[in-house]
């Protein structure tokens, strides 16, 4: 069980990560970049000419890894989910470097007996040559089995911190614009060289022991997917002009499906959400995006 005290004190190390311009292209691969091989605004994050990085590329730098597994952490790890994931952006990733990401334990929320706990983790990533603050990112992790902790301590059925702010729906109307973008259907297989190797991601007999009819789509790869959709219908492919992306995971993508990002714009705010066309369903809800 989670002993909020001691959860919310945790420390973690600094990770320092290197990468490589290849690494750098290996993550856009990953995402389904240079699908069309006359795009020539795909190309420059898949060709080390005039090669840029994606600000999206953040979510698999500098991470500390699966810690909730670890037996300390109190918390079940087999039936936590990834719930929503943020990403702002400070200055534009270098297209190689080394990076040094500071993980820490923003809030634990306990919802009650039967109802799960929240556990909101914020990275900072700093660029190990300049000291600059590159990007912001916060974690929200869904464990569904281990609501009620705080109980233990009399504090009644729902203590801990309070929840971070709801995020907007996207709005009843049409959207503005809409972007469909085919993933590889061995997009998972590339993804996992750039970020979570978790076999659920390429083995049949553990996606269908997880309940799944094959190997799904990592969570934060269709993530880049309604990033690359955002970039291309608003940004003009300028990786500068995305300033944050945040979003809710609703569902899993099979690698090969067509994800469909139905976007409204306001201003510099655009809100989405993501379906598989293949499913006629919401994979990504609640998103919204600021462009520069």
């Amino acid at each position: 069980m989670i002993d909020y005290a001691k959860l919310k004190a945790r420390t973690f190390s600094d990770v320092e990560q290197s990468y490589t311009k290849k690494d750098t292209m290996l993550y856009a691969l990953g995402l389904g970049y240079g699908h069309d091989p006359m795009d020539e605004n795909q190309l420059q994050f898949v060709y080390e000419k005039n090669l840029k990085a994606l600000p999206t590329m953040a979510v698999v730098l500098g991470y500390p890894g699966f810690w909730m597994k670890d037996p300390d952490s109190g918390i079940d790890w087999v039936r936590l989910v990834h719930g929503e994931q943020s990403l702002t952006v400070h200055k534009p990733l270098p297209v190689e470097g080394t990076v040094i990401g500071r993980t820490n334990i923003k809030a634990v929320v306990d919802k009650g007996a039967g109802k799960g706990a929240l556990v909101f983790q914020q990275r900072t990533l700093r660029d190990k040559a300049t000291g600059d603050l590159l990007a912001t990112l916060d974690h929200l992790t869904f464990c569904r089995a281990d609501g009620g902790f705080s109980e233990k301590d009399g504090n009644g059925p729902k203590g801990g911190d309070a929840p971070p702010p709801s995020k907007p729906p996207v709005p009843e109307t049409a959207p503005t614009a809409v972007c469909d973008l085919p993933t590889l259907p061995q997009a998972a297989l590339i993804y996992r060289l750039c970020a979570d190797d978790n076999p659920l991601h390429a083995e049949p007999a553990v996606a269908k022991a997880a309940g799944f009819p094959q190997p799904i789509l990592h969570g934060l790869a269709t993530y880049g997917v309604a990033g690359h959709a955002i970039l291309k219908t608003y940004c003009d492919y300028d990786p500068t002009r995305l300033e944050s992306l945040s979003l809710r995971f609703s569902a899993p993508v099979f690698p090969g499906e067509t994800i469909r990002t139905e976007m409204w714009r306001e201003g510099k705010r655009v809100q989405f959400r993501a379906k598989s066309v293949q499913r006629d369903l919401v994979v990504l809800s609640h998103g919204t995006a600021d462009i520069g």
